[in-house]
């Protein structure tokens, strides 16, 4: 019996496929428990909508993404840290005071989960972070830390 897949299930398939399963494993589980659907015309028709239209959420993603990283490209968030004699530092920046100055200087929101650090922040001058927007799309983002 021919089906379209639910949801993901081990050993058949992943969700969205059309499978060639059995016919009372096809009634008696994977239907009973709604992880399958047969495959008829109609079905196969939303299914096709469905991917459509995840395609369609997929590209406009990407390209806000596209457009956030333009933008990221063209500012500079300012930070201050506190320093002692000697130019020594006290202290560190965090992911989440940079989302934070960014939303609050240039009016830009990102996750700060999105940021990636490679080094912690603890040192005075000119940082570039690398920012996931996207599966496929990393931004860069320039951080000046200076000393108070």
């Amino acid at each position: 019996m021919k089906i379209i897949l639910l949801s993901d299930v081990k050993n058949v398939g992943k969700k969205g496929q059309i499978c060639e399963v059995a016919d009372g494993y096809a009634r008696n589980f994977l239907i009973r428990n709604k992880l399958a659907v047969p495959a008829s015309s109609q079905s196969q028709a939303i299914l096709e909508e469905q991917n459509q239209k995840k395609l369609d959420d997929e590209s406009k993603a990407i390209e806000e993404a596209n457009v956030l990283k333009e933008q990221l490209s063209k500012v500079t968030v300012v930070l201050t840290l506190k320093t002692g004699d000697k130019g020594r530092v006290f202290g560190k920046i965090a992911s989440k005071q940079i989302a934070e100055e960014l939303l609050k200087q240039h009016k830009l929101s990102i996750d700060k989960r999105k940021i990636q650090e490679s080094d912690p922040i603890n040192a005075v001058g000119m940082y570039v972070l690398k920012i996931d927007l996207h599966r496929t799309v990393v931004g860069e983002l320039k951080v000046q830390v200076k000393g108070v």
